[in-house]
């Protein structure tokens, strides 16, 4: 393979020098792809792909992304089949991409926006802390470095080296739920299959994330690994499905494994038996009851007024698309605080987003960071409210791309200024965002990211009072709904484990975004990282503290390699962004409210990253000297949560009395792994995790009584000279029943409901369910193994 630069840069520059030294059979070429006889030149209509590159630190992205646009539209004119992989600034400029008559996303073209990807990779991090730098690293492609230490550099460096793989699945798996496949690729194949490519009965395919076990297998089917190495990932294709230390032939080999499928199928019941979760852990039986899960659209809890008995297919809640939680557009007046306004604001278990810009700045698309945290596979109470802290004029010029999302207010002022950090009390907030938009117009390299690093280091030296964390104690901060959510510091699974308070700025969440990679040393003071260091050797990175542009650029080559690996990140950290999406806001540059359909409903039930906290919860017998690959298994076939990562303590490994409390990231960590209290676990976990399941357990009871007592009402009469006294007792008895359900059904919509808090009456009349409605819920509810509950609730049954 032949690899041609081209370009308007000499040779005797950095970049051509660099294409001499790296390139062997390389071959540096003078000229403009916009001139046809060039293009001949370097015969482009024989090329297997064409790579447009960006330039990163320009002072007007807009100008840069629209010569990019043109050099696609010169290219696809000569030669209209030649895949193009193009890098593009801004996000809003990708629409443009899609006027280009051959373009063509289906046949591998693609546009790799660093706004959208750099947002969503610090969106996620707010769901999950340094999950940005996993994210990263999976798609580096980079060599093992081997450390014989005892240090955290060790364990780090370990999970490095894994990458992202794909391999078309043996035929042995057909038939297999999701879960199962997944316990056998990492049991016995010692491979983290995360994702597979499933096609529906349309033969459309799409990219499913830990589905759950109503998906099966299906043969020729894609998936997605997590590996060191790529010959390891062969194990799991059609012909080379063996697991390590097997001997004998291949076919042999192939019969051993079908039958540790069928074993394992066996012992992975498809949902799991009507049994409640005590929260030690411990099962207690309850033959009785049903633990049928509901959403919250079921037709048995609907408001008793009938004016308003239809109110959710008539209500916009979600997108159009329904991917993303909607609101009618808000005028930025009405989200503005003030800083009395915000310091009498309980905020708490939120997101602060700083950001450095003004009226002449370049938009970063904050848009793209808001969507991950507005994705509909979140209810509404589980939504960080998001507060901005910055420049009002700039705050102005992005609302029209975020007057549709809901929890979203500003308070002007400057992140610099630590009243107004106190007014949004940062000290109690979910995870603090610092971004700038002046970062292009300097041009000494060493300042591009002043304003970020003097906010960061402001932040860090902050002190707090300790009387503040009566407040945090009532934070619910991202707790899935089923949880404990009376004592958030003890949900097994949270965004999160927050501390009892918080009394210094150098506890506080924080991420900050970098230009230039070698000002990551300003960021810790109190690490030894060399100004030579590669950025993902540093410390603030390897701890998800800081995020760099630069880390994306390695996802050109990933594409170019295997474009599904574009479409799998995309997918992760975007929230749900789908090319259906790209098209409407091409046309509007806004979303667009839509009504909850079954079918739009259905595009809620998806996977999400959370963290699973190991020091109490079903899981704290593993946390204390355990196996990561138990507590993987453990997840995986009871809660159908897919375990891919930990999140750890720094000086985890020292027996020091007082730890350091940062943490850094192991990706993949082999099955013996040793598991330690702190430990945060990375996990996908289900959407409607527990959700729900006592307030059902509830309807079915009271409607299986209203049902029998009627039934019987019609069986057997009442003496005459009775029926009077008796009918007025039963009468005093279902007002008493009736009011008391009512009251634990109101607290427990509390707990459930995504809706605002007042949004219905709260008297609630439960209806039987019609036919016509109970098949129509029928086809469209997800048919995932049903989780029983950790928190402890009354049996209803």
């Amino acid at each position: 393979m032949s690899t041609v630069g081209y370009g308007d840069v000499y040779a005797k520059t950095t970049l051509g020098r660099l294409f001499m030294v790296f390139f062997i059979l390389g071959e540096f070429y003078q000229g403009s792809v916009l001139n046809p006889h060039d293009l001949a030149r370097v015969k482009i209509e024989s090329a297997d792909a064409c790579l447009i590159l960006a330039n990163k630190y320009c002072a007007d992205p807009d100008a840069e992304d629209a010569s990019n646009i043109m050099r696609v539209i010169s290219i696809k004119n000569y030669h209209p089949k030649i895949r193009i992989i193009t890098q593009m600034l801004q996000y809003h400029n990708k629409a443009h991409l899609l006027n280009i008559p051959s373009w063509n996303w289906k046949e591998g073209d693609d546009a790799i926006c660093l706004a959208e990807l750099k947002a969503g990779f610090i969106a996620q991090s707010c769901l999950a802390q340094g999950l940005s730098t996993m994210l990263a690293n999976l798609f580096s492609m980079r060599s093992f470095i081997e450390i014989e230490e005892d240090t955290w550099q060790k364990y780090y460096l370990e999970g490095v080296a894994n990458e992202m793989y794909t391999e078309y699945l043996s035929s042995a798996f057909v038939g297999l739920s999701f879960p199962t496949v997944c316990e056998l690729c990492y049991v016995k194949l010692k491979l983290l299959l995360i994702a597979i490519e499933f096609k529906s009965e349309q033969r459309e395919s799409s990219i499913l994330i830990n589905p759950g076990n109503h998906v099966k297998l299906q043969d020729g089917t894609l998936g997605f690994f997590i590996a060191s190495d790529a010959k390891e990932v062969k194990r799991a294709s059609a012909d080379g499905a063996t697991t390590p230390g097997n001997s004998g032939s291949q076919k042999e080999a192939g019969v051993r494994f079908k039958a540790d499928c069928n074993i394992v199928e066996d012992e992975h019941p498809s949902t799991l038996s009507p049994k409640k979760k005590q929260r030690n852990g411990g099962m207690r039986n309850s033959p009785n009851c049903s633990p049928k899960m509901m959403s919250r659209h079921d037709p048995l809890l609907i408001p008793g007024n009938e004016q308003i008995e239809n109110m959710d297919m008539n209500v916009k809640r979600y997108d159009s698309t329904g991917m993303f939680h909607w609101c009618p557009s808000k005028d930025i007046e009405k989200v503005i605080l003030t800083r009395s306004e915000a310091s009498m604001t309980v905020l708490s278990g939120h997101v602060v987003v700083c950001i450095f810009g003004d009226v002449t700045s370049a938009l970063v698309g904050l848009r793209n960071l808001v969507m991950p945290l507005r994705a509909s596979n979140f209810h509404y109470h589980e939504l960080k409210p998001i507060v901005f802290v910055g420049s009002l004029d700039y705050l102005r010029r992005e609302w029209e791309t975020l007057h549709n999302f809901p929890k979203v207010s500003i308070l002007p002022g400057t992140p610099l200024s630590r009243a107004d950090l106190r007014a949004v009390n940062i000290n109690l907030c979910d995870m603090c965002v610092i971004l700038s938009a002046n970062q292009n117009n300097i041009e000494d390299a060493s300042l591009q990211d002043k304003e970020c690093i003097l906010a960061s280091l402001n932040i860090k030296s902050m002190q707090f009072d300790d009387s503040i964390g009566v407040l945090q104690a009532n934070s619910q901060g991202f707790t899935p709904p089923g949880m404990d959510r009376s004592s958030p510091d003890s949900s097994p699974v949270h965004g999160f484990v927050r501390q009892a308070s918080v009394t210094t700025g150098s506890n506080i969440p924080i991420i900050t975004e970098l230009v230039n990679d070698s000002n990551v040393q300003f960021l810790d003071q109190d690490d030894d990282d060399d100004p030579d260091t590669e950025l993902y050797l540093t410390q603030p990175f390897a701890c998800g503290t800081a995020f760099a542009v630069s880390v994306l650029d390695s996802l050109m080559s990933a594409t170019y390699f295997n474009d599904n690996i574009l479409t799998l990140i995309r997918t992760l950290v975007t929230g749900g962004a789908t090319p259906e999406l790209e098209a409407l806001l091409a046309e509007e540059n806004a979303l667009r409210g839509g009504y909850s359909t079954p079918q739009t409903l259905a595009n809620r039930d998806r996977c999400r990253v959370a963290q699973l906290a190991l020091y109490d919860g079903p899981f704290a017998d593993l946390g204390d000297g355990g196996c990561y690959g138990d507590l993987f298994c453990k997840a995986l076939k009871t809660y159908n949560m897919l375990c891919f990562g930990i999140y750890r303590l720094r000086d985890a490994h020292l027996s020091t009395p007082s730890q350091c409390t940062k943490r850094y990231v192991i990706t993949n960590p082999p099955y013996e792994f040793e598991l330690v209290p702190t430990d945060l676990i990375f996990c996908l976990m289900q959407f409607d995790h527990n959700a729900g399941q006592s307030r059902t357990s509830l309807s079915h009871s009271s409607h299986s009584s209203h049902s029998s007592s009627k039934k019987s009402s019609s069986v057997h009469s009442v003496p005459p000279s009775n029926r009077q006294n008796r009918s007025s007792k039963t009468r005093e008895a279902r007002d008493k029943q009736n009011a008391t359900r009512m009251n634990r059904m109101s607290q427990e919509k509390k707990w459930f409901t995504d809706e605002p808090e007042n949004a219905y009456p709260r008297n609630i009349q439960i209806k039987p369910m019609s036919t016509h409605m109970a098949n129509q819920v029928n086809q469209y509810k997800s048919t995932s193994s049903l989780i029983p509950p950790i928190r402890e609730v009354e049996d209803e049954c």
